[in-house]
């Protein structure tokens, strides 16, 4: 989809317009668009006739001089190499880029094209080539990192898509922060915790050496409160930080298993109200492995006095974990010996913890700059295309090292230890595209020797070209006594593959996350007034067409569940090639997981899914399979062990227990009376069908009625927002907890959404629910005490939306279905991550 003029060049030339405009004449961005964008119009009123590279030339320099710009004239040179490829997005693609990516205005208005973003990310990346050659031509090297962004062959991370060439200029995802064993190094990190989530990264964490609960204080003659104490601190501070309305803070804790407080901590998250900023994972060591295989104790060591306090069974220990990842998928594990087996730089320090869903070991104030290589673009005529693939890993390569140089630390510890080491991390999304277009079945033993091909294959390209970079720019500054100083390779990056999650880049590619299995085949996207918007793999249907087994009752059917298993009408060899997470056994997934590993540098982000009915049993022997296949970590999810329920779950029963009552239980409410004068509050909310003026009034309880206006009586909307706000008003005089009347109307959808400074408004009702969340946020009511408003004010949003009938947790964006994978609830139709 061209949103330029037919020529390719227009893209190059405009963009390098307004970067000479900044540069040069010292204007604001925004005019130096409107000042490209004046030339652009020109261009397309001359017709075909401006392809003409002499012609293109000539109309920009005209023009240039018109507006006084003459000394610029000698930097438009044109050049017939630099050809910018087009780009093809898909309908989900455009919605997640103009939600999250693209620039907006003062009032939300996107201001900005993909091109252009592409574009900025690619100019902006490719400046660092000029701190090592004064003669680098930026243009050629921005052309050929734009063309292969806007190929969708190879995506950074969020982060670098979002801010490279923006005032913010902070590109990384993942930071680990240390946390002491101190009052003032706790809420350091805290500050700094801050700092790093206003930027739009996720911040991991060991809590590890923070001294055990009811363990002595000197300074004050009291005890400690523990690290779980802790981390509700960091918990409720991410809470409060919002990240400019792109990416929201999102925590990895761990907590070594030796630490006396372990079992405090592998029971934290019990209560699904806490923690719900943070993935915990256990530090397994191999001591505590071992001591699981032969039943035996094992010591705890107090991290203050490093004295043995106490020993604990680890097969208790081990079944505990088992049991809470079995109940909620929490805690995951993360082997700590093997994340330092594959320190490269060990005199530094010892790695404690990774970035939020775990595939970055990082050490303290060190982050990473990842990026993915989209391998459905390299299958050609059913073969791997290697020679392609190599093209695009070397740019990538050079792209992602460039990243380290231009990148806008959030902090100078931060900066000085990632320049230490210039890890990247370059991993792949596509898999299971890749494997559709090869015909191979992902739960097949040729799936993972293709795994293992195409991982070896990216892992030695990678290191080639970092050891080619490195000769040329230098290795990294912590080269001598690292793991690659024996071989004396000037590597420039200290570690090069990470599979990352790609949850939101890989929509943007249209393709599959990671090298997770198709979630579903077909699903249903959402629903508007019973209209059933279905969603459907794209190779799917063309197979189905080509091959006329194709209908839209075999569509619909498929929907209901996501999965094609055990459907008649569906050949044998497309039944075994279009498995979904939940068609393939956990087995198979660790052992796809473990395959990855064993030719990433750094560490593999997975989930491995279980079916509703698995068993504990089930969930250890994937724990033990994973540990015996040499992986770093583990993340499982068990279907419907979390309220957030995934996606394509059949109908549940609405006469369930909680929905059963019978006469002898029902419970007489009377409305307390309304006070002669009464305070209150009125927002204005978007909708779809206007203005709602929304009236919140309070006494000295809490929330006492709400009133509603449309700004013209009449009409529907009008009179369902009134008979909205009546049984509101009802339900609070009456006594009903507020929270809960958030929880019924957040995420009801009418068929004309709107957009409210960023946020989607749903409807009417989902507008009130905002505006009561909000009230309740600004006003602690009455005397200050009331618990239900304290709640309310702590809740996140995400814990107050409704489980839907059909059994899921509706997005918070846009309604439609999350779905658990690569570790975080994502949603597949607006690119929301509750990790990020």
């Amino acid at each position: 989809m061209g949103v330029f003029f037919d020529s390719k060049e227009v893209v190059l030339w405009k963009n390098r317009v307004i970067d000479a405009l900044i540069q040069d004449a010292a204007l604001e961005r925004d005019f130096a668009k409107q000042v490209a964008d004046d030339i652009e119009l020109e261009i397309k009123n001359l017709g075909e006739s401006a392809a003409n590279p002499q012609k293109l030339s000539q109309t920009i320099e005209t023009k240039l001089m018109e507006l006084g710009y003459n000394f610029m004239i000698p930097k438009i040179v044109f050049k017939k190499s630099l050809v910018l490829e087009k780009l093809e997005l898909t309908e989900n693609a455009l919605v997640v880029l103009k939600k999250r990516y693209l620039k907006k205005d003062e009032s939300g208005n996107v201001v900005e094209t993909p091109e252009e973003m592409f574009w900025r990310v690619a100019r902006t990346i490719a400046e660092a080539d000029k701190y090592y050659d004064s003669n680098a031509d930026l243009d050629e090297v921005a052309a050929k990192f734009y063309n292969m962004m806007v190929k969708l062959e190879f995506l950074p991370n969020s982060p670098t898509l979002m801010n490279a060439g923006r005032e913010l200029g902070q590109l990384s995802a993942c930071f680990v922060l240390p946390v002491g064993d101190s009052m003032e190094s706790i809420f350091e990190a805290i500050k700094y915790t801050a700092l790093i989530h206003k930027s739009g990264g996720g911040t991991g964490f060991s809590f590890s050496r923070i001294r055990p609960k009811n363990d002595v204080v000197r300074s004050t003659k009291g005890v400690s409160s523990g690290p779980v104490s802790f981390m509700q601190v960091f918990d409720a501070a991410t809470e409060t930080i919002k990240q400019g309305g792109t990416r929201r803070g999102a925590n990895m804790g761990i907590l070594r298993v030796d630490h006396p407080d372990i079992m405090e901590f592998i029971t934290a998250k019990q209560d699904k109200k806490k923690l719900n900023n943070f993935n915990i994972s256990i530090g397994i060591t191999e001591k505590f492995m071992e001591a699981v295989k032969n039943n035996k104790h094992y010591d705890l060591l107090n991290p203050r006095t490093k004295r043995i306090i106490q020993g604990l069974n680890a097969k208790t220990v081990f079944d505990k974990i088992v049991e809470m990842s079995w109940m909620n998928g929490e805690p995951g594990i993360v082997f700590l010996d093997r994340l330092n087996r594959d320190n490269p730089t060990p005199l530094l320090g010892e790695i404690e913890s990774t970035n939020p869903c775990g595939e970055q070991p990082l050490l303290p104030f060190e982050s990473c700059n990842l990026g993915s290589i989209n391998l459905s673009k390299f299958v050609k005529n059913k073969e791997i295309d290697f020679e392609s693939l190599r093209e695009t890993v070397r740019t990538a390569i050079h792209f992602l090292d460039n990243v380290i140089d231009v990148n806008k630390y959030p902090l100078p510890q931060i900066e000085e230890m990632t320049k230490k080491n210039r890890k990247i991390g370059l991993g792949v999304m596509g898999f299971a595209d890749m494997l559709i277009l090869l015909g191979v079945p992902y739960n097949s033993e040729d799936s993972l020797a293709i795994a293992e091909q195409v991982m070896s294959f990216l892992h030695k390209e990678g290191r080639i070209m970092s050891q080619e970079i490195g000769g040329i720019r230098g290795e990294f500054p912590s080269f001598k006594g690292s793991i690659h100083d024996t071989n004396c390779k000037k590597m420039r990056n200290a570690t090069v593959t990470t599979i990352a999650p790609t949850g939101t880049i890989s929509m943007i590619a249209g393709c599959s996350s990671g090298i997770e299995p198709l979630f579903a085949v077909s699903f249903i996207k959402n629903v508007l007034d019973n209209t059933e918007l279905i969603e459907t793999n794209i190779h799917f249907l063309k197979i189905a067409r080509r091959e006329k087994f194709y209908s839209e009752e075999l569509i619909k059917k498929i929907a209901r569940t996501g999965s094609i298993h055990g459907i008649a009408d569906i050949p044998e060899k497309w039944l075994k090639v279009f498995v979904t997470a939940h068609d393939i056994t956990p087995e198979w997934h660790i052992r796809m997981q473990a395959a990855f590993q064993k030719y990433t540098d750094n560490a593999v982000s997975k989930t491995v899914n279980f079916p509703k009915d698995a068993t504990a049993e089930d969930i250890a022997k994937v724990y033990l399979l994973a540990y015996s296949l040499e992986c770093k970590g583990v993340t499982v999810y068990r279907d419907g062990s979390r309220e957030e329920q995934v996606l394509n779950i059949h109908k549940v029963n609405k006469e369930s227990g909680a929905e059963k009552s019978s006469s002898s239980s029902k419970i007489n409410l009377t409305p307390r009376p309304r006070p002669e004068a009464i305070q209150g509050a009125t927002r204005r909310m978007t909708t779809g069908c206007g203005n709602l003026y929304i009236t919140i009034n309070r006494d000295k309880t809490g929330p006492f009625e709400v009133f509603t206006s449309m700004g013209k009586a009449g009409g529907c909307a009008t009179s369902q927002a009134e008979a909205i706000g009546r049984l509101i008003s009802l339900s609070l005089r009456a006594g009903v907890d507020p929270d809960h009347i958030i929880k019924q109307l957040a995420g009801v959808r009418c068929p004309a959404p709107a957009w409210e400074n960023g946020e989607m408004v749903l409807s009417c009702a989902d507008a009130i629910s905002k505006a009561l969340h909000k009230f309740l946020k600004e006003h602690e009511g009455g005397n200050g005490n009331n618990p239900s408003q304290k709640k309310a004010e702590n809740s996140n949003y995400l814990n107050a939306l409704p489980v839907s009938t059909d059994g899921y947790r509706p997005c918070p964006t846009c309604g439609s279905p999350l779905v658990f994978e690569e570790g975080c609830f994502n949603c597949k139709a607006c690119g929301y991550s509750k990790c990020s």
